[in-house]
């Protein structure tokens, strides 16, 4: 059999990932903070790109409607800039020129803008305070106690080694072991520090922080102590008769003891805890006017970017010096003009993808956003993506990490989105979620001695027309973080 070479014309088509398209997808998917992080990475980079100060922008203001006619522009000026690169290349390296004259500035933001020159500024210095740590906390106490320098050591190789809750990570044996001392002197300095505030620090375990709570509240109880060391299982089922009946004593002085130890801290460290709530930033505004709901990208915070006009006088200067430095000089900033004019496409892209989405869902979801969570409608991506003609890829990456203030409160974009249960006596459907609110408002009417077990639940839900099975309650007891009914139990 002959083997021969053969050269064959084929076409084909084949999906490529341009390095426009990469960024551009890149940016959609992240955060505001982190699309923040991004743009000043690439400020750094690039020294073509410059963020337009506040006053420059507020001289610019817009309406919305002139902000229309400025995406319209910029539409225009990108496909001009195309154009000339096309002319460019066509006259060939040495006749390259770039058209500065033609260059989008700046892109508009797509909502309001906030703050101006004119606003009051709050001033860091008044709203900037310095947290105390528990480690902190706890070597201020060391230095105000007699330690001796030995003590100080294993004393701060203890504090070392607590968690965020202020529990012992370490063993006696691996202290001791570091600092070369027996573990009889580790349980003496630890013994110290366990007396230290809050009540219950350096603690083993659940039964020593309580043990210590209870020594320092100075209670004679002993049923207390006996609650904590023996019964720890039976006090977390509110097993009280079994206790009672175990101790022999009158079930009244157990609920007394059981009430005493409910009010101790299982945590103690966490008060001192350095992680901070974070208020979460809106990336988009539903505004009701009148009948309708108006749509508003929050564009405060993030720089406005435009290349440098500094750098068209480069660019005339550059015919002083010789052939070969010039075309290098030409290149390096036409290669900065086309990352920078990428980066600004991009994020215009991000925010008319992220305004189309959010319009979307609130014309999916406009009953939630006039009467609340029960009125919210099952939606799948699938749904907006044929709406706004996009891929539902696209619409995953856009409601990820983003959120969106309306007149219901303030709810990440995804949140929209979920399954359906149908209905029993409606014969419709009805969204996941508002299941779950229904569960949570029915827990919320119960008695506390008397709680609602999953098969009342599932009983009381069908009297509301939703027809779902016991362990679908469970589950989305569960994913929202309440306990089953022998737990949520309140004897006094």
């Amino acid at each position: 059999m002959a083997f021969e070479l053969k050269q064959n014309l084929k076409l084909s088509q084949q999906l490529i990932m341009t390095p426009q398209l990469q960024q551009a997808i890149k940016l959609l998917q992240l955060s505001r903070q982190e699309l923040v992080d991004a743009i000043n990475q690439e400020m750094e980079e690039n020294p073509l790109l410059e963020e337009i100060s506040p006053d420059e922008g507020n001289e610019n203001a817009m309406n919305e409607e002139y902000e229309q006619d400025v995406l319209s522009a910029e539409r225009e000026n990108i496909k001009a800039i195309e154009r000339t690169e096309e002319v460019n290349m066509e006259k060939g390296a040495g006749a390259e020129e770039f058209d500065w004259a033609s260059y989008l500035e700046d892109y508009g933001p797509v909502g309001a803008t906030y703050g101006g020159k004119d606003s009051e500024e709050t001033s860091w210095d008044n709203v900037l305070t310095e947290s105390q740590s528990l480690a902190k906390h706890l070597t201020w106490q060391m230095t105000l106690s007699s330690f001796s320098e030995d003590e100080e050591r294993v004393c701060n190789q203890i504090i070392g080694n607590l968690d965020s809750n202020g529990y012992l990570c370490a063993t006696v044996p691996e202290i001791a072991q570091l600092e070369n001392v027996s573990e009889e002197f580790v349980e003496t300095v630890l013994k110290k520090v366990q007396e230290f505030d809050p009540p219950g620090v350096a603690a083993r375990d659940l039964q020593e922080c309580l043990l210590i709570q209870a020594g320092m509240l100075g209670v004679k109880n002993k049923i207390i102590e006996v609650i904590i060391r023996d019964f720890l299982k039976e006090l977390e089922l509110k097993n009280y008769v079994h206790i009672a009946h175990k101790l022999k004593v009158p079930l009244r002085e157990v609920e007394m003891a059981v009430l005493l130890i409910s009010s101790m801290n299982p945590k103690p460290g966490s008060i001192y805890s350095e992680e901070k709530t974070q208020p979460i930033v809106p990336d988009v505004y539903v505004i009701k006017s009148g009948e309708e709901y108006k749509i508003i990208l929050n564009d405060d915070g993030l720089p406005r970017l435009r290349i440098s006009n500094f750098y068209r006088e480069i660019m005339g200067g550059l015919s002083a010096h010789s052939h070969h430095e010039a075309e290098n000089g030409k290149k390096y900033i036409k290669d900065k003009v086309q990352s920078a004019t990428w980066l600004i496409k991009s994020i215009q892209q991000r925010q008319n993808t992220i305004y189309k989405v959010a319009e979307s869902i609130v014309k999916f979801q406009k009953d939630f956003f006039d009467n609340g969570i029960d009125f919210l409608k099952p939606l799948v991506l699938r749904d907006v993506a044929n709406d706004i003609e996009m891929h539902e890829s696209t619409i995953s990456r856009v409601v990820n990490n983003k959120y969106m203030h309306s007149p219901q409160g303030i709810f990440e974009m995804k949140y929209f989105f979920g399954s359906s249960i149908k209905r029993t006596a409606e014969g419709g459907t009805i969204a996941s979620k508002s299941v779950k609110e229904e569960i949570r408002q029915i827990i919320g009417t119960e008695k506390p001695r008397k709680p609602f077990s999953d098969c009342e639940i599932v009983d009381l839900l069908k009297g509301r027309g939703i027809n779902i099975a016991r362990r679908t309650v469970a589950k989305y007891r569960e994913m929202m973080g309440i306990l089953p009914s022998s737990k949520r139990k309140k004897y006094f």
